[in-house]
C-alpha cells in the first residue's frame, strides 16, 4: 500500500494546490468509521478536505445496502453527479462501501453511470492508493471487489470527524444470517481484531483527549471467535475499562442470543462503561423471531432483561423493531406491543419492514397489507412516546452525566447524551462547553429528552 500512496502523493505534488475530497458516508456507524479510513488515506496521500461537495475534486458516496430504497436513492445521487464530470472532466467520483460489494451494482454502475472512476468494496479499502493511482494515471474505471479473507490491516490512517467522540472497530462482518439482512453478504464471516491493537487505539484517543469512544462491530458479542488469545468481549471491556484516560466506553451492536449475564455484570461493575445497552429485538413473537431466524426466542429477551434489572434499577435499555414482517399477524403484533411494556425501552428504533433482494425472507409471500403495516407503526410510535413520557420522569430532581456534542435546536441551549443514552439539553451560552462532560441536574422531562442545568 505503501508504494502506492507514494506514487499517488508524487502525482498530485505536482498540482498547483491539493486536490480536495468529498466524503459521504451512509448507513451504519460502521460505515461512519470506514469513510474516515478513507478519508485517512486521501489526507495521507496529499489531499484536503472539501467544504462542499461543488468544490471537491474527489467525490466519494461510501454506501449502504440494507434496505433496497436507500440503493434507489444513492444511485439517483450518483446520477445527479453527472453534470458535475461534465463541467470538471478532471473530477475523480468514486463509490464504495456495502453496496460496491454486490456483483449485481457493480454491474450497474460500469454499465449506466459512466461517470464513476473507481469502485472499491467493504473488503478492499487498503486498495484506494492503488485504484486512485490507476485512475490519475491511466484515465480509466477501476473497480475491486473480491473477498480478501480474513486478514485485518492494521496500518490503515484514519481522519476522524471529532475530536472529543470516536468509534473503534472490534470486528468486522456477522455469521448470524438473520432472514432479512444483507450484512453478512456484504460484509462478509466475522474476524475479530486483536486486543494489543484495538488497546493500543484506545490509549491514543484517550491520550489526545476523547471523552467517549463508540466499541463497533455487526454483533460485538461474537468478539473473540478466531483469536489465538482466548478472549470474549466481556473480557475486553474489561481491559479498555482499565485503560487510563477520562472517557467512557459505549458499543454497538449486542445480538440477544449471545448477550448473557456475564456481560450484564461487566456493564455494571466497569466504571466507565456507560450505563445502557442497545439490544435489538425486532419483535415480540417468538412465532416472528424464528422466521427472522434471530437464534432466540421473547422468553430468552426478557430473561436478559430481568437479570439486568435485577442488579441494577433502572438500568437503560434501547433496541430495534421491525413492523410488518411478512405475515406479521395481529397477534404477533400484540406480542411486539407486549414486549415494549415489559421492558420500557428508554428508545426505539423503528423500522417498517422492506423487501430486501438476496436475502431469504425476499422469497416470502406476504399476506400482511401496506395499509395495516403503517397502522401498526402508528400504534407502536404513540405507545413509545407514551413510555418515555413516563420513564422520563425518573429522571427529575436527578444529576446526569453529559457528554455536550452540539447546539440544540432551542436557542440557547446545548445537547448532548446522558450516560444512560437520553438526549439531555442545558441553557448555556458559553459553547466551549461542548466537547466536555458535565453534570447537570434534570429539571424538566420531555417525551424525546430532558433539560437541566449545569452544576
Amino acid at each position: 500500500m505503501t508504494s502506492y500512496k507514494d506514487k499517488v502523493a508524487g502525482i498530485l505534488s505536482k498540482r498547483e494546490t491539493p486536490p480536495l475530497f468529498y466524503i459521504r458516508s451512509f448507513g451504519c456507524q460502521q460505515n461512519v468509521s470506514d469513510g474516515e479510513k478513507t478519508a485517512g488515506l486521501l489526507y495521507s496521500m496529499g489531499c484536503g478536505v472539501s467544504p462542499d461537495i461543488a468544490s471537491a475534486d474527489i467525490i466519494i458516496y461510501n454506501t449502504c445496502a440494507v434496505r433496497e430504497s436507500a440503493e434507489l436513492k444513492i444511485y439517483g445521487m450518483i446520477g445527479e453527479l453527472k453534470h458535475l464530470k461534465e463541467k470538471n472532466p478532471e473530477l475523480i467520483i468514486g463509490i464504495c462501501g456495502c453496496m460496491a460489494q454486490e456483483e449485481k451494482t457493480v454491474k450497474k454502475i460500469l454499465s449506466v453511470y459512466k461517470q464513476v472512476d473507481l469502485i472499491f468494496g467493504t473488503f478492499a479499502l487498503e486498495e484506494l492508493p492503488r485504484l486512485l493511482y490507476e485512475v490519475l494515471a491511466n484515465r480509466k474505471t477501476v473497480s475491486a471487489t473480491d473477498e480478501y479473507g480474513m486478514k485485518i490491516n492494521e496500518g490503515i490512517p484514519v481522519l476522524r470527524t471529532e475530536k472529543f467522540k470516536a468509534s473503534v472497530p472490534v470486528m468486522y462482518g456477522c455469521d448470524n444470517f438473520c432472514s432479512y439482512c444483507i450484512v453478512p453478504y456484504v460484509r462478509g464471516r466475522e474476524r475479530s481484531r486483536r486486543p494489543s491493537d484495538i488497546l493500543n487505539e484506545v490509549r491514543t484517543l484517550a491520550e489526545s483527549g476523547c471523552r467517549e469512544i463508540m466499541l463497533l462491530g455487526q454483533n460485538v458479542n461474537s468478539y473473540g471467535k478466531g483469536l489465538d488469545e482466548k478472549i470474549n468481549f466481556s473480557g475486553l471491556l474489561r481491559l479498555i475499562n482499565e485503560t487510563e484516560g477520562d472517557f467512557r466506553i459505549r458499543f454497538m451492536s449486542s445480538h440477544p442470543k449471545d448477550a448473557d449475564f456475564e456481560l450484564i455484570d461487566t456493564i455494571i461493575e466497569c466504571g466507565k462503561v456507560c450505563k445502557h445497552l442497545h439490544l435489538p429485538v425486532q419483535s415480540g413473537s417468538s412465532r416472528i423471531l424464528k422466521e427472522m431466524n434471530r437464534g432466540y426466542t421473547a422468553e430468552k429477551y426478557k430473561e436478559i432483561i430481568d437479570y439486568a434489572r435485577m442488579r441494577m434499577h433502572g438500568f437503560s435499555f434501547s433496541t430495534d423493531i421491525i413492523v410488518g414482517f411478512p405475515n406479521e399477524t395481529g397477534e404477533d403484533f400484540r406480542e411486539t406491543l407486549d414486549m415494549l411494556d415489559y421492558v420500557r425501552f428508554d428508545n426505539i428504533f423503528s423500522f417498517i419492514y422492506s423487501k430486501r433482494t438476496g436475502t431469504k425472507a425476499a422469497l416470502l409471500t406476504d399476506n400482511t397489507l401496506p395499509e395495516n403495516k403503517s397502522e401498526r407503526m402508528r400504534i407502536l410510535l404513540e405507545k413509545q412516546k407514551r413510555i418515555n413520557e413516563e420513564n422520563y420522569k425518573r429522571f427529575k430532581g436527578r444529576i446526569l452525566d453529559v457528554l455536550f456534542d452540539g447546539k440544540s435546536k432551542t436557542p440557547g441551549y446545548i445537547s448532548g447524551k446522558s450516560d444512560e443514552f437520553i438526549i439531555a439539553e442545558a441553557l448555556c451560552e458559553d459553547l466551549s462547553v461542548i466537547g466536555s462532560q458535565k453534570k447537570v441536574r434534570v429539571t424538566e422531562t420531555m417525551n424525546w429528552a430532558v433539560r437541566g442545568e449545569i452544576v
